[in-house]
């Protein structure tokens, strides 16, 4: 069986001994990534540096510093924190951007940091957004970033990937948008968890480099570790124009230039005939209409023609983020936009992907379109995306968003309400002052399925599992049951707390389940055992979402399954997960006509060694526990290992 092209990146980063043999699925391997980027965490990578002891950067040309998330922020707090990742990256030589340059994952493309074929890691979840261009792109953690300052290596396990064969054109109207809530909406039961997918066929073709950004980036709600698309003649032009900028900005070492992108042969990372793949899955693009996710859920989603009967009044308008922040995004805005005004009730925010963004948009005339309708113009930065500085949602509103997330109190108060949307109906509806498309049509049948499924093999063994010293065999204590599929870190950990570096454990503790259940606290006790739903942790890959269940004193969680990026930060700070699919069902089933957000399910014990879970005369077999998360967990995560000494890691 031969390579995916995601193996053969893989591969092609691999250092060490177990990158001698072919890389496949499920593999695990220590990688060398190109780039590392970080952006308003960089401080609490730095605090997880600096605890480590270290004192030098392995390899100063990796990492990449972006300030993006909370730029609007001008407490002397935020500037003193920015100012020090400012002076930190100086005294090592690493590359930094500063607040309002534009949101980081743009600046790493646009800035030409990763390029065909190469690895980039970031410590974002919606690192896929590389994936446009060719190359992998996958997120990482915290204490990952900091191990890669440290040793300039990180560990990964090689996932399944998805071919997502695409034929003919989008109809007009249409955007990017539009096709990657198609397939959250339409493939919504984990066909793509913690997968990658690799978008082939003839449609690709005709998706310009920003629809590709737009699809690649929000492969991560769909569920994926990474979304890759193929080097084509589109690739190859955006790279030319964007070495061309290089050449413009007279710089004497660019990043790009026209010949390194006439060297690059994209054989070495095109999947062989005979690759492997999980899952294929057809979809026909001149079937894609507008469509409008939401509200709260980004799998939940109806044609824009059919929210405009329901007359759904939108308080507020979002066209931004590193989503939907480009120039065709602005362009399609303008061109719906004209020479109307929006709606006096509505108020719409945009905002850049990036100062050039902006800039080129303002050139253009379409910035001015949508400022003169009444538009309210943001610094190039994530902002109210992530629930920080002007223009948040408040109590009780609705928005329309070009974002790529609408989770319960992300984008400000709990009781508000999301719609994810294209920049498109996003203008068409901010106009309208109510949910609707810019165009009236409403396309046939969709044309989406699964066509062959290879039976992806589940972990099992016949002999017991061998428990790692200082690795607990047996575990017990009160289960409690949260009946929620696609818990997101939001509903985990909010974003009110996400960026402040001042709490100490005990106050992060205090934020656990509070978005979810803000009763969490009267229910829960320390040495609890959670069980959440299915695609447990998705969402950001915000560190404290594991972290702060551990201060609180929960160290093991259950679920039916998890989202990769949530599991490696769990693992890389020695909280365990456990995926167990028919305790789940069962509880399900127990517990259906139940209200409450958080079920005491009375006592389990969990064998390691047996991997069994027994719950009072039941026995459930879980996913057994393999070597590399047992070492972790038992050393109580990644930084203890490094701390012990890298090289006697089992997976270095």
């Amino acid at each position: 069986m031969g390579q995916t092209g995601v193996e053969k990146i893989a591969q092609s980063h691999a250092v060490g001994n177990l990158s001698r043999k072919p890389l496949t699925a499920g593999d695990y391997v220590m990688l060398r990534p190109r780039h590392v980027m970080t952006h308003d965490n960089t401080s609490a990578v730095l605090n997880k540096f600096r605890a480590l002891g270290a004192k030098c950067i392995a390899d100063p040309t990796q990492p990449v510093f972006t300030l993006d998330h909370n730029i609007q922020d001008k407490s002397a707090a935020n500037l003193a924190k920015y100012d020090a990742i400012r002076e930190f990256a100086g005294k090592h030589g690493i590359v930094h951007f500063p607040a309002g340059y534009g949101i980081g994952h743009q600046i790493m493309l646009e800035e030409g940091f990763v390029t065909p074929g190469s690895l980039i890691v970031a410590s974002d979840s919606h690192s896929n957004t590389y994936g446009a261009v060719a190359a992998l792109g996958t997120p990482i953690v915290r204490t990952d970033a900091a191990a890669i300052w440290v040793t300039g290596q990180t560990w990964w396990q090689v996932p399944d990937s998805v071919e997502v064969y695409l034929q003919g054109n989008l109809s007009a109207g249409v955007a990017g948008k539009d096709v990657i809530q198609t397939l959250c909406w339409r493939f919504d039961k984990d066909e793509v968890l913690n997968c990658c997918v690799e978008f082939t066929g003839p449609g690709v073709a005709g998706l310009s480099m920003a629809a590709r950004m737009t699809i690649a980036n929000m492969s991560t709600e769909w569920g994926a570790l990474a979304g890759v698309f193929p080097y084509d003649g589109v690739t190859e032009e955006y790279f030319l124009q964007l070495a061309e900028k290089f050449v413009t900005r007279g710089e004497r070492e660019p990043r790009l230039t026209q010949e390194m992108i006439s060297g690059i042969v994209p054989e070495t990372f095109r999947a062989d005939p005979d690759a492997g793949y999980l899952k294929l899955i057809e979809l026909d693009l001149s079937t894609v209409q507008q469509l409008v996710t939401g509200p709260d859920e980004v799998k939940t989603a109806r044609p824009a023609v059919e929210l405009e009967k329901e007359n759904i009044r939108v308080d507020k308008a979002y066209l931004l983020s590193c989503v939907n922040g480009r120039l065709e995004d602005f362009r399609q805005a303008a061109e719906v936009t004209g020479k109307k005004k929006i709606a006096a009730h509505v108020r719409m925010y945009i905002a850049a992907a990036s100062a050039y963004i902006q800039h080129q948009a303002e050139q253009l005339g379409y910035w001015n379109t949508l400022t003169e309708a009444g538009a309210i113009a943001l610094p190039p930065g994530c902002g109210p995306c992530i629930g920080l500085g002007r223009g948040t949602l408040e109590a009780g509103e609705v928005a329309i968003s070009a974002t790529n997330r609408n989770f319960k109190g992300r984008m400000g108060e709990r009781s508000a309400r999301a719609f994810l949307a294209s920049p498109a109906t996003v203008a068409a509806s901010a106009i309208a002052g109510k949910i609707r498309g810019s165009v009236k049509h409403r396309i046939g049948s969709l044309s989406a399925e699964i066509k062959t499924v290879r039976k992806s093999p589940v972990p099992q063994s016949a002999e017991p599992v061998e428990i790692v010293e200082g690795m607990q065999a047996e575990y017990s204590g009160r289960l409690l049951y949260l009946p929620k599929n696609n818990m997101n870190t939001d509903g985990i950990f909010g974003k009110e707390a996400t960026y402040r570096d001042d709490l100490t454990s005990g106050q992060m503790a205090g934020y656990v389940f509070r978005n979810y259940d803000p009763d969490f606290r009267k229910t829960a006790h320390k040495g609890d055992i959670i069980i959440g739903g299915w695609n447990f942790g998705c969402g950001s890959s915000r560190e404290q979402a594991a972290t702060a269940l551990i201060f609180f004193g929960i160290k093991l969680v259950l679920a039916g399954s998890f989202s990769q990026t949530y599991k490696r930060n769990a693992f890389n700070n020695g909280l365990l997960c456990l995926e167990c699919p028919s305790l789940l069902r069962h509880l399900a089933e127990k517990y259906s006509g139940e209200t409450a957000r958080t079920i005491v399910a009375g006592e389990i014990k969990i064998d390691f060694a047996s991997s069994t879970l027994y719950a009072g005369t039941e026995e459930f077999c879980f996913t057994p526990v393999s070597r590399i998360p047992q070492e972790l967990v038992a050393a109580d995560g990644l930084e203890a290992l490094i701390k012990a000494g890298y090289n006697d890691c089992q997976f270095c």
